[in-house]
């Protein structure tokens, strides 16, 4: 397709006209159209266009004076589309589509809501959420800017050039201030850059809430209700249209059990304060969902190595048909898949480098989510689509794990008893994905738990499974594609040592291993290396145990546990509603013979009991709890439909 003309306008334009300026409806959409076919000033002739399409087409960007100010839907799905700045020349628009544009991220979505103050659709939804977390944002990046001001100006000399003070300061303001998550970065910085340089134009005037742009009362005050900070019984007359200030969910300080410095002299127990508690995996949006089970959570890696902020705060949430992204900092939902009836078991992250059409290369972080269906949904989460599924398994899918070293390679473990590695390949220039089938590794009964051995990751995969703890050879340099369990490891001596549930399992470290269910009310310690060194030739092998680690004396089943590696922390939830936690470094470096009894937790954070609308949530069960890397967020996930959120303090 060329250049537009007036003629191809006026036929695919309505009402039937031959004026341009009569004009109030365009349909340009599946034309192949570049963003230089789109002319200014042969469109600046639309007076009267009120609903544009242009859908379906290869626009890399909007020209910036297409002089449409009377535009009110603006349709740009399927485009290549990298930035959405150009969009604020249509200060009248009330509709939006973007849908189908993989370059476009969080961040860009929360820059339309702030240049289209008249905005009431995106994607067909309503808009009013993503405002009012525009709107939080924006009163809490006003306010660390200016207090950036006040610290900057009592920092300088009076020698110093007002000018040159002034072009020091924005540029102090964009690289120190900082706000929410990674994922949100490129919007905060764009917004620090343009409310520091708003101060040093008003020359440092106080800015007010009056100076963010507003939208109806109507707008601002509603919010999605999958993804509000609540978590509590709310009796079934609760309308759900209350002023955000009504549902703000409070909570006393954890209660703490355990040593205050730490089981048997280890390092001084670190201090969590409950910070957030959602009810964002709701069926059917209701606040009187208190029964949806949430099953896995992960943080995404933080992909940029050696950036200054590259701890990860963003973590992965599953359970009932849902899929959430939050950001643990503010609370926010950045992201949330529905998939009706769905009901999710896991979640795991990879980072893919895509080529787009025009040759450039970006990094994409993909989500990968699996459950009862027996499918696999990857979603581009800063894009916000699900861009492949793989239909993995006739059965549900218990468990997935992406490999540490190929980040294509993905593990699933299916109620089949079949554990299969798929290479998920990159996508296409259509953004599809073409997964193979690489091994299939077979099982004797559930596998729960998968975990690639830490310093041979390539060689061998670990698996908790309801029979046992299980290990295969996964090199693909043997020829064949369909293998058995080659060793069976075993907690204890005598007859009754296998056929163990192991519902939990992960790596310490390089070498050690926690690993829960074969022992009621302990986890068990375990080195890898020792206990491969003495396998021999045998089947079944008893692990080497370092130690074992006190917990619930419960008898329900499939609490997960996970570890953070960095800190040498071992987390686990129970039926009370605790987290358990454990900073087993003291005990690996401890000499034998290991203590009699297990050793105690670090600490127990007791449940904090939310309260919200005078309402507590008294008692529930953890399923899982993770922390991200340096263990500044730990999230715990429920099965009342609460997601947990603690900060280190």
């Amino acid at each position: 397709m060329g250049p537009l003309s007036a003629r191809l306008l006026m036929e695919r334009g309505r009402p039937k006209t031959d004026r341009l300026g009569k004009i109030r409806s365009l349909d340009l959409s599946g034309l192949k159209l570049l963003s230089e076919h789109l002319d200014p000033k042969l469109l600046s002739r639309l007076k009267k266009l009120q609903e544009l399409d242009l859908s379906n087409n290869q626009l890399e960007t909007l020209p910036a004076n297409l002089g449409l100010s009377h535009l009110r839907i603006l349709r740009c799905a399927n485009n290549q589309l990298g930035d959405v700045t150009a969009l604020s020349q249509f200060p009248q628009l009330e509709e939006l589509s973007l849908e189908g544009n993989p370059f476009l991220t969080v961040s860009d979505n929360l820059k339309v809501s702030f240049l289209l103050p008249k905005l009431r659709k995106v994607n067909g939804k309503d808009a009013s959420s993503t405002s009012s977390q525009v709107e939080n944002l924006n009163r809490e990046l006003t306010s660390r800017v200016t207090a950036h001001w006040e610290k900057f100006m009592a920092s300088l000399s009076p020698e110093e050039g007002a000018e040159k003070a002034q072009e020091d300061f924005v540029r102090s303001a964009v690289r120190d201030v900082h706000y929410g998550p990674e994922s949100l970065s490129e919007f905060t910085q764009w917004r620090v850059r343009m409310i520091s340089e708003e101060l040093v134009a008003s020359g440092g005037t106080q800015m007010h809430e009056a100076d963010i742009p507003e939208k109806s009362l109507k707008a601002t005050a509603a919010q999605e209700p999958g993804a509000r900070p609540v978590a509590s019984k709310r009796p079934d007359d609760v309308p759900l249209s209350l002023s955000p200030s009504k549902r703000v969910c409070t909570s006393p300080p954890a209660q703490v059990e355990g040593h205050p410095m730490g089981s048997g002299g280890s390092q001084p127990a670190p201090k969590l304060e409950p910070l957030h508690f959602l009810q964002c995996h709701s069926k059917n949006d209701s606040p009187q969902d208190l029964e949806t089970q949430l099953w896995a959570c992960a943080f995404e890696p933080a992909w940029n190595e050696g950036h200054t902020r590259a701890t990860s705060q963003t973590v992965a949430t599953c359970g009932g048909e849902a899929v959430c992204v939050i950001d643990c900092q503010t609370g926010i939902v950045l992201h949330k898949y529905k998939a009706p009836g769905e009901e999710f078991f896991s979640v795991a992250w990879t980072a893919l480098t895509v080529v787009t059409q025009a040759g450039h290369k970006r990094r994409w972080s993909i989500l990968a989510a699996a459950g009862l269906r027996g499918q696999v949904r990857l979603l581009h989460v800063r894009a916000g689509f699900c861009c492949g599924v793989i239909r993995a398994h006739k059965k549900a899918i218990a468990t997935l794990c992406f490999s540490p070293t190929h980040e294509t390679h993905l593990f699933t473990a299916s109620y089949d008893k079949r554990i299969i590695l798929w290479d998920i390949g990159v996508p296409d220039q259509d953004y599809n994905f073409q997964a193979s089938q690489l091994l299939t590794l077979d099982t004797t009964s559930t596998p729960l738990r998968l975990c690639p051995v830490a310093s041979c990751p390539d060689a061998y995969l670990l698996a908790g499974c309801e029979a046992g703890c299980c290990c295969w050879n996964v090199r693909l340099d043997q020829p064949q594609k369909r293998r058995v369990c080659e060793v069976e490891f075993v907690f204890s001596e005598g007859s009754e040592a296998s056929g163990q549930r192991v519902d939990g399992l992960a790596f310490v470290n390089e070498d050690v291993v926690a690993s829960k269910g074969s022992d009621l009310g302990t986890i068990c310690l375990w080195s890898w290396s020792q206990t491969w060194l003495g396998r021999g030739s045998r089947s079944t092998v008893p692990v080497v145990v370092l130690a074992r680690l006190q917990w619930s004396p419960t008898e329900l089943a499939y609490f997960s546990l996970s570890t953070c590696p960095d800190e040498g922390i071992v987390l686990c939830g129970d039926e009370e509603g605790s987290v358990w936690i454990y900073d087993v470094r003291h005990v690996l470096t401890q000499q034998p013979p290991l203590p009699a009894a297990p050793q105690a937790p670090t600490q127990i954070l007791k449940w904090p009991q939310p309260r919200a609308l005078s309402q507590t949530v008294s008692k529930t069960m953890v399923n899982t709890v993770v922390a991200n890397p340096t263990f500044t967020y730990l999230t715990a996930l429920t099965d009342s439909n609460i997601v947990a959120i603690w900060k280190r303090c």
